[in-house]
């Protein structure tokens, strides 16, 4: 089994909270880690329908059936439990409830008006770098980004090749058409398609309007069931009381680099390595081990980019403290000067806010004792 990061988190969490929830994409590896962390406690799971039945018809009985409390896999399946679940652990602080599920649609409405104050709400992601360090090492950055980073591919229990479109067929028939009712699920495959050459891209709805044919007010829609499903997240551009025009549209990424390229249709390693969106997919893949990393610390995830009307960009922007870490990503092997010139050219406020200052690129040689940092990806991303 694959050593969790999150593990740590979710035991120190229990220390005050009576419940935890762990929710995250489907197949991260949710319900593997909470069995092996919770191997005394009962196990149950609401897709099972006489589970389900049992739980609709006497949700108390049900919740309150063993003394130290239990496992509840799916649990938006059921959301009226929550409601239940308050008062028995108000009464019972002994007993530990240990929740997962794998969309944020009905249940983190139901968690917010039941549990608060009374759940650690915390997210489990596909692997990142540093949790498979040793493999990944021994990757090329191609294969790392065509494989991506579900645990079932380490684990050798299935190949991108299959993963993949079992995966979207699973996604389309179980959380697109069931949870916002999308009719026609070819012309929303396209939106994910066109969501996927976007990658690394300033989101722009009206132009995915047009070329998907649907309304603004339905990108944004489709847009947000994509981020509660985890299959994309959005970088929100680094703000400031400031004279110097700074951009305000958000940038679009999926948590997955794997799951991109086959949407992108792109097959193995030699296409992926002359495709057009190499470079996109190679900064995807350092921005999402990023966040991915910051959720499975317990930390915030909300990361940001800076952008002017000069030109001069960061490609993200990384809190640390009261302070910022700048990091500009760049997929080439070999290191060029003209990659600091974002640096260089920053708002005065947001230059006194960066403690750290770094290329990150495909390339061995590293320069760390330089204003500017040049480091390799998997030197930075495998650092405890």
């Amino acid at each position: 089994m694959i050593n969790r990061k999150l593990e740590y988190v979710i035991t120190e969490n229990l220390k005050y909270f009576p419940v935890a929830t762990i929710t995250g994409p489907r197949q991260s590896g949710k319900t593997t880690l909470i069995r092996s962390m919770f191997p005394d406690l009962p196990y149950y799971s609401l897709e099972n329908p006489d589970t389900k039945a049992m739980a609709m018809g006497d949700p108390m009985a049900f919740l309150l059936q063993h003394g130290r409390g239990m496992v509840l896999d799916e649990v938006q399946n059921v959301p009226e439990l929550l409601s239940y679940l308050q008062g028995i652990v108000d009464e019972h602080r002994d007993r530990k409830y240990i929740l997962s599920g794998s969309s944020q649609f009905k249940q983190q409405n139901s968690i917010t008006q039941s549990l608060a104050g009374r759940t650690a709400v915390l997210e489990l992601f596909p692997l990142t770098i540093n949790e498979v360090a040793e493999v990944a090492c021994s990757y090329s950055v191609d294969k790392l980004m065509l494989q991506g980073f579900y645990p079932a591919i380490y684990a050798g229990d299935n190949i991108p090749r299959l993963f993949y479109p079992s995966y979207m067929r699973t996604y389309l028939e179980r959380d697109v058409r069931q949870l916002l009712q999308v009719k026609d699920l070819y012309q929303f495959q396209t939106f994910l398609r066109l969501c996927a050459g976007r990658i690394g891209s300033l989101f722009n709805a009206s132009e995915l309007s047009n070329e998907v044919g649907i309304s603004v007010n339905t990108v944004r829609s489709w847009l947000s069931l994509l981020q509660v499903s985890y299959i994309v997240f959005m970088v929100h551009p680094y703000a400031e009381n400031s004279r110097k025009r700074l951009t305000k549209t958000p940038k679009l990424y999926f948590y997955d680099t794997g799951l991109a390229c086959y949407l992108l249709g792109i097959e193995n390693e030699t296409q992926l390595s002359s495709d057009r969106m190499r470079g996109h997919l190679f900064e995807n893949l350092v921005v999402a081990d990023m966040v991915k990393r910051r959720a499975h610390e317990g930390k915030s995830t909300e990361l940001m980019f800076y952008r002017d009307s000069n030109g001069n960009e960061i490609d993200l922007l990384v809190p640390a403290g009261q302070a910022l870490e700048g990091y500009e990503i760049k997929s080439s092997s070999t290191y060029n000067s003209s990659f600091e010139k974002g640096f260089h050219g920053i708002t005065e406020q947001l230059d006194s806010r960066l403690a750290r200052r770094a290329i990150v690129y495909c390339g061995s040689q590293e320069r760390n004792a330089s204003p500017i940092e040049v480091l390799n990806y998997a030197s930075l991303l495998t650092q405890d």
